[in-house]
């Protein structure tokens, strides 16, 4: 296949009239959500990354299939899985599950050749729940509701939905995920972090890890982050005046 070391235009969705409104690339395979709300992905079939089955590579970007019907409001990208949030608050996962990242659950154990090559709805915790924010980490994913809780699993940690009680005294607002943490947003412009926290991610003046969410205090008390950004090991942050 040829490379293209600089921007190309996607000639395909032009010729489809199609425009989007986000993407997403994962390790072998990309995500593309359009201003219809449809769910297109091309790259490695393998793991079920494009979500329609097959196991075989596209090199153009193909709809989902299962998503068709779904009015698809967000999209979130993992390293080798997929998220799709839609209009009533209901999450899909497809693509590897081997430590839990599709929040589908696993069984009684881990399988490393563990995937979905469908859409599947996440239910578990979420079930009878509006979400409102999906995020996706390397091998994790986290999900806002409407009443302001969050709940997160994946890094065979839990493979699952879990509700992250510590935060109830508060309402989340946004989530990101990094490479192996997260970042929670409340409505108050608190940021919480979470996971592992090697190279200082987690902005708590520490290299440890946390298994819970804990408040980064290193923000100015007369400051309220508007919005933030996870990168693979770093994070950044735009706040404005309270």
């Amino acid at each position: 296949m040829d490379a293209h070391p600089t921007p190309t235009l996607v000639e395909s969705l032009i010729e489809d009239g199609c425009y989007a409104s986000d993407v997403q690339v994962g390790e072998y395979s990309m995500t593309v959500l359009t201003t219809e709300g449809e769910v297109l992905t091309c790259g490695s079939g393998s793991y079920g990354r494009l979500g329609n089955l097959e196991t075989v590579d596209q090199l153009y970007l193909e709809p989902v299939e299962l998503m068709g019907a779904e009015d698809v409001v967000q999209i979130a990208g993992g390293f080798a899985f997929s998220l799709a949030l839609n209009k009533g608050g209901i999450v899909h996962a497809w693509g590897r599950n081997n430590e839990g990242q599709l929040g589908t659950g696993m069984g009684l154990a881990a399988d490393i050749y563990a995937m979905e090559s469908l859409p599947r709805p996440i239910e578990g915790n979420l079930e009878g729940r509006v979400v409102t924010r999906i995020a996706a980490g390397h091998s994790h994913a986290a999900a806002v509701t409407s009443d302001g809780a969050l709940f997160t699993w994946g890094m065979n940690q839990t493979h699952e939905p879990k509700l992250e009680t510590s935060l109830l005294h508060t309402s989340i607002t946004n989530v990101a995920c990094g490479k192996n943490y997260t970042l929670a947003l409340d409505e108050e412009g608190r940021v919480y972090s979470m996971g592992k926290g090697k190279t200082g991610v987690l902005g708590l003046a520490s290299t440890t890890a946390s298994a819970f969410p804990v408040l980064v205090e290193g923000i100015p008390e007369e400051e309220r982050v508007m919005s933030m950004s996870c990168g693979w090991a770093h994070v950044a942050c735009a706040t404005e005046l309270k």
